[in-house]
């Protein structure tokens, strides 16, 4: 996982609002495992939750073919 990518969260998240397979953008990483995630309305742009989370509970989301090695 990397800066700006688009990811989902594997896991309710109850106290957070969120649910498995929110949708959310990488905009830092605090550790080697730890990313802050944000979470914004796609259709006004509002952010409506911002939160670190461990890699084991995101997945990342491509758009285009992946190349297998």
């Amino acid at each position: 996982m990397k800066l700006y990518d688009v990811v989902a969260i594997t896991i309710d998240l109850p106290n957070e609002h969120l649910k498995r397979g929110q949708v959310g953008t990488i905009i830092d990483q605090w550790d080697d495992d730890i990313y802050e995630v944000e979470f914004s309305d796609a259709r006004t742009g509002i952010t409506y939750a911002m939160l670190a989370l461990k890699s084991e509970q995101l997945m990342v989301l491509y758009h285009q073919l992946v190349e297998q090695n």
